[in-house]
Order: C-alpha cells, then sequence, then structure tokens
C-alpha cells in the first residue's frame, strides 16, 4: 500500500507541472482553475473567469495574461463542426517512408504542410514514421484524397489506411491537468 500511495502522490506532482521550452512551470491551483475555464469557454469574459478561480476580474486578467506571456495560453480557436460543413469521416493514416533519413523527413514534412485534407501530422516512434489524421466528406473522396494528395508526397513507400467509425473523446487538455 505503501508504494500505491507514493506513486499516486508522484502521478499528482506531474500533474501540477506543465511543460515550457526545456523548463517546467509549476502551476497553483488558481492558474489550473483558470485554465479549465478557458477550456471549457475560450470566450468567458474577465468576470466569468474570475468567478470561477475565485479571483477578481481584473486578477483574472493579469494570471490569464501572465499564462499567455509564459506560452502556456498559445491562441484561442474555434471549435468547428466538420460533420456539419460536410466532412464527415475521420481518417486515420499511418505513413512509411522509404528512408529515415534527415533529406527524407524534411522532404515529406515539407510537402505535408500543403496537403488540404491533413488536419494533423505526427512523427511516430515504432513501425510507422508518420500519423496523418485526414477528414473527408465519404470513402469516396478520401479513395480521391488518396490518391491526389497522399499517394503524391515524397518519399512514401507505403500508406495504410483505418476509417474512425466514431468519436469517443476529444479533447485539447487532459481534465488530470486541473484536479
Amino acid at each position: 500500500m505503501q508504494r500505491f500511495a507514493c506513486l499516486r502522490e508522484y502521478a499528482h506532482r506531474i500533474v501540477e507541472i506543465t511543460y515550457i521550452g526545456e523548463e517546467f512551470m509549476q502551476l497553483d491551483r488558481t492558474d489550473r482553475k483558470l485554465l479549465g475555464a478557458l477550456v471549457q469557454n475560450g470566450r468567458a469574459t474577465q468576470a466569468e473567469l474570475g468567478e470561477a478561480a475565485g479571483l477578481s476580474p481584473s486578477a483574472a486578467a493579469r494570471r490569464q495574461k501572465s499564462l499567455e506571456d509564459e506560452g502556456i495560453l498559445r491562441g484561442y480557436r474555434a471549435d468547428v463542426n466538420l460533420r456539419k460543413l460536410g466532412l464527415a469521416a475521420t481518417v486515420m493514416v499511418t505513413i512509411t517512408l522509404d528512408s529515415q533519413s534527415e533529406e527524407a523527413m524534411a522532404a515529406f514534412e515539407a510537402a505535408v504542410v500543403g496537403s488540404p485534407s491533413t488536419i494533423r501530422c505526427h512523427l511516430m516512434s515504432g513501425r510507422n514514421d508518420y500519423l496523418l489524421v485526414v477528414r473527408a466528406a465519404s470513402i469516396e473522396d478520401y479513395e480521391l484524397i488518396h490518391r491526389q494528395e497522399i499517394a503524391r508526397l515524397p518519399r512514401v513507400a507505403r500508406i495504410e489506411t483505418a476509417f474512425a467509425l466514431r468519436e469517443v473523446v476529444n479533447r485539447t487538455v487532459p481534465p488530470r491537468l486541473f484536479d
């Protein structure tokens, strides 16, 4: 039991640390409450943020500005329902390059940025080199994307595709950060 208590304490300390460049910044409970309120509603007023964090509106504004200056808050974005815009299919595409040389990876990464259907691209460890998240209107639409965008990316040796049946979780921040 002692060991599990130690692990819980260790996990709790990890939650309180946020990565900034090469340094970690420890957030207090008030900052975590403020971040939680902003994650729920990026358009919250200073009064709403202050209420959520137990601060006056001006103190909430100062803390929010500090989080922006530290690079923790990198911006504010709209949460767009792509299904309502006709992009109902979420496609996970794994890519293996013909080489893992710097030149091959740089060429692929420079080209994938221009792929208009790709919404995310991650360099991966393991068997595949990259994971792309692509949005398409349908399976037929993805076939065109596959032929006209993905298969034309430089240095691609293998493409594997999986279609998401349903989105279960979609978060920008893990909730444990706000505990």
